[in-house]
């Protein structure tokens, strides 16, 4: 559905990348459950593995279920196409692949998932990656980050776990001045709430785990590419400009223009790191796909009440909440994501870490779980699980300090939500 007439948003989260099955006429978008699948013949399978034609030779590197997803995230985020992975954090390693070499660096913010700041702190290391973290809030202290090695600048466009909004525009800005790509995690906001390419990203990364999916039933992730990049505009970035030698010689960027990366995250990337994602996984995230405006606009209607209810309350020290007046990024939400500041925050207990902890064990309704971007209320204490590796300077520079907890709202009745929160900040602060 990308040729033709602009569709809407409602529209295209249902159609996109899907067409009835051409064998039964099914109009949901069958499981292809196949390892392989059969060549025309020797001519066809030549060409399918030579890169000179399109199509499907084994599910590690293309799959139709897959496929449909890939096409339908792409679009909802206005690229021109999609690499489906494993999880999110396969996402950002598929995403930084084709551009990193031992001895290259990655600009990125100190405001993101604990994972990725273990990921980026320490195992890239074992590539010969480096990451360097900054306070994505100081303009300049990005531009003096970046050298003449480094490769990229990452960020979150509403930040895990805080709820932060980066000012992607000027981010972006600093990106194109150094000729190179901005790469967005875009997992908390969706492209129902934002959509880092108008802003000038390069490339996109999700966790369809979270919302894009819906329902916590299935990992995976995705790469969207912009197809806005010049990758032979310089020297930079050979897997892309450069001969690439198990293909003969052919030259990603020079063959496939705009769908270089994509091209290269599939023939390469799946390839060889083999972060597949499965199927039966592709078919969950297409159905929770399917209600993700209206999911949306529910967490976000859940969110804010929420937010401003625990606000006023004195058992609360400070909410986070980007949609709340009182947030310094409250500017920037209409701005970045004018449809609301997703279902993300914290808030800080008075009473500190024991406090937390006490909070957590007494919620009834609010779930106890490592995740985010369910239809139910999630609530997880980060110092003590997902930051725990990290030290309590990195903790805070995170926004998941001792003293904060995570909540990812739910659709069910706020009013419940709220009674709910009350009774155990009630036995948390006694």
């Amino acid at each position: 559905m990308n040729d033709g007439p602009k569709y809407g948003f409602d529209t295209l989260q249902i159609h996109a990348g899907a067409r009835p099955d051409p064998a039964t006429g099914s109009r949901q978008t069958p499981i292809y459950q196949s390892t392989a699948y059969v060549f025309r013949d020797a001519e066809h399978a030549a060409a399918l593995f030579n890169l000179q034609e399109v199509g499907y030779i084994y599910s590690r590197l293309t799959n139709p279920t897959v496929a449909v997803l890939q096409e339908r995230v792409a679009t909802l985020e206005g690229g021109v196409g999609g690499v489906c992975c494993s999880s999110g954090h396969a996402a950002q390693i598929m995403a930084l692949f084709p551009l990193m070499a031992p001895g290259l660096n990655v600009v990125v913010s100190t405001r993101l998932y604990g994972g990725t700041v273990t990921q980026f702190s320490q195992t890239i290391k074992r590539f010969g990656w480096e990451a360097t973290f900054v306070d994505f809030d100081d303009l300049d202290a990005i531009k003096a980050a970046i050298d003449d090695n480094t490769r990229a600048v990452f960020c979150e466009s509403i930040a895990n776990p805080g709820g932060y909004i980066t000012d992607l525009d000027a981010i972006a800005a600093i990106a194109d001045a150094a000729e190179i790509p901005l790469i967005v995690d875009n997992t908390t906001a969706t492209p129902y709430l934002c959509r880092p390419i108008e802003h000038g990203a390069t490339l996109v990364v999700h966790s369809t785990t979270k919302y894009l999916t819906g329902n916590g039933t299935v990992t995976g992730g995705c790469v969207v590419d912009s197809g806005k990049f010049d990758w032979s505009a310089n020297d930079k970035f050979p897997s892309l400009s450069a001969p690439e030698q198990a293909y003969h010689g052919l030259k990603f960027h020079e063959t496939f223009g705009p769908l270089a990366f994509t091209f290269h995250g599939i023939a390469i990337g799946l390839r060889d790191l083999g972060m597949t994602m499965n199927p039966q996984a592709a078919h969950y995230t297409l159905m929770g796909i399917e209600t993700l405006s209206l999911r949306m606009d529910r967490h976000v209607e859940n969110a804010t009440k929420i937010a401003q209810w625990l606000e006023a309350d004195d058992r609360v020290d400070y909410v986070t909440y980007a949609g709340l007046e009182s947030s310094p990024y409250y500017d920037r939400v209409a701005k970045i994501c004018p449809r609301g500041a997703s279902g993300l925050f914290t808030f800080a207990v008075k009473g500190g870490y024991d406090a937390c902890v006490k909070l957590v064990n007494a919620l009834e309704i609010f779930s106890h779980v490592a995740n985010l971007g369910d239809a139910r209320s999630l609530i997880i204490h980060s110092a003590s699980t997902t930051h725990r590796q990290l030290t309590v300077d990195q903790q805070r520079a995170a926004g998941a300090a001792p003293e904060v907890v995570r909540v990812s709202i739910g659709t069910e009745d706020v009013n419940d939500l709220i009674a709910d929160l009350d009774q155990a900040l009630s036995k948390a602060v006694s």
